[in-house]
């Protein structure tokens, strides 16, 4: 007899499904090597906050089309059916059919005509010809689509910044897992030299616990870090319009992006205060348009109608064409006033303009400061480094003699990772400096 239990066979499944989710999840996140350039070019060709800009392009450029009707006919084809014991109504009826006779103009007829019915189809044209404020309204629609083309741009060269920026950020991070490798590296070795020795009894116990606790400092940072890495990966599949769940390496970092950092003005012509420029254009446009419509407007019309006593009959046709100038004269002052309006929104948008180019140029001034700190302080951390690196090698030295103890060693070794991490942050800082700066001074092409 067998008394060995068997798992029950839902339980397996279970165990697959687990498994299967996990070999799953493990294949889905990738790793691949990611360009700057091209995670730049990736965003600017699929990125969602975009492609919803351009569509504000496309549909302020469908709202100028709309008025091309103050160039345009207007036609309009109905086909209407009447009936009318009026007695009035009756007699235009049979005139317009063309079918009045003599018996018609019975006074009893004339008085009681009882139910009569007439069939119209009608053509009808109408014709724009001088209208000069929806003229001047077409020119402000026009500049307004300039408007929307300049966001468009500004938010491609906006989109370009925040990829740079989490590059770099992608960059940092990677920076920072090396440097916690190569102290983990360092560690394991010394708690290897630490062990021997402690059990030689050339060394206290307590040693050896000092690095085994600060190798799991230093696995706990790795382990956030290798999670800073993959979160940094994901943002940039955001920015770039991508799948989540590759993990994207980088080119080693460096001071580079310096290409922009000569530049100590800003520039006139950037999108962003093209596109304010424009609104000011509109809008004074929009007052020319509201100055126009005090001019008279003078538009053609011209119908041809078919009338019979018959559903879809076509018994007789006539027609009727005309010119027609129409003028407001006086409108309770509230032409004028809505003038005054326009011109203090217009009066609104030139300060504003103003007050944002003031206030950029005293953001580039300060980014440039900036600049130069992050420059001042990657040397000051290189030299920091080389020193701490000579400490580190000194008092391991020391220590391999027993002259100092495990502590004085740990300490100088997150002295090093410190001051490697500090580095790796100015470069940061520097690069990320430099692309706000390129932004801040962008000029349109």
């Amino acid at each position: 007899m067998n008394n060995r239990k068997r798992i029950p066979e839902k339980q397996i499944t279970g165990l697959l499904l687990i498994l299967l989710v996990a070999v799953t999840s493990f294949a889905q996140e990738s790793t691949r090597y990611l360009g700057l350039q091209e995670a730049v070019d990736s965003a600017l060709s699929r990125n969602r906050d975009l492609d919803l800009a351009k569509l504000d392009e496309k549909i302020a450029s469908a709202r100028l089309k709309e008025m091309d009707a103050i160039w345009l006919p207007q036609v309009e084809l109905s086909h209407t059916t009447l009936s009318s014991n009026n007695p009035l109504n009756a007699f235009g009826f049979k005139l317009q059919q063309q079918i009045v006779k003599q018996s018609d103009f019975n006074p009893a007829l004339l008085n009681d005509p009882g139910a009569t019915g007439d069939f119209t189809t009608k053509l009808q044209v109408k014709q724009p010809l001088l209208n000069m404020d929806l003229v001047y309204m077409r020119k402000a629609l026009a500049a307004q689509t300039g408007i929307y083309q300049y966001k468009t741009k500004r938010g491609a060269e906006y989109l370009s910044y925040e990829v740079k920026k989490a590059y770099l950020q992608l960059q940092l991070a990677y920076e920072a897992e090396q440097v916690l490798k190569e102290a983990l590296e360092t560690a394991n070795k010394m708690y290897v030299f630490t062990n021997n020795r402690v059990q030689e009894g050339l060394l206290q116990q307590s040693d050896a616990l000092n690095v085994k606790v600060w190798i799991s400092s230093v696995e706990s940072d790795l382990a956030e870090t290798k999670s800073n890495i993959r979160n940094a990966s994901d943002f940039l599949s955001l920015l770039m319009g991508t799948d989540y769940g590759t993990i994207y390496t980088t080119d080693k970092a460096g001071a580079e992006l310096t290409t922009a950092a000569a530049v100590s003005q800003i520039p006139e012509n950037r999108a962003d205060f093209a596109a304010m420029k424009k609104a000011i254009e509109a809008s004074d446009l929009m007052i020319s348009a509201t100055r126009k419509s005090w001019l008279p407007r003078l538009n053609a019309f011209a119908s041809y109608q078919l009338n019979d006593y018959r559903f879809l009959g076509f018994g007789a046709g006539s027609y009727l064409a005309g010119l027609q100038l129409s003028w407001d004269i006086f409108k309770g002052n509230s032409t004028r006033n809505k003038i005054v309006t326009q011109q203090t929104e217009r009066d609104k948008l030139t300060g504003q303009l103003q007050q944002q180019q003031e206030q950029s140029q005293l953001e580039l001034n300060k980014t440039q400061r900036q600049l130069g700190d992050a420059r001042y302080r990657i040397s000051q951390q290189q030299t920091a480094v080389e020193n701490a690196t000579e400490a580190l090698r000194i008092l391991q030295d020391r220590y391999e003699q027993g002259l100092v103890n495990s502590t004085d060693v740990l300490q100088a070794q997150t002295q090093l990772s410190r001051q490697k991490l500090g580095k790796a942050q100015a470069v940061f800082q520097y690069n990320s400096t430099a692309a706000y700066i390129e932004f801040l001074t962008a000029s349109k092409q």
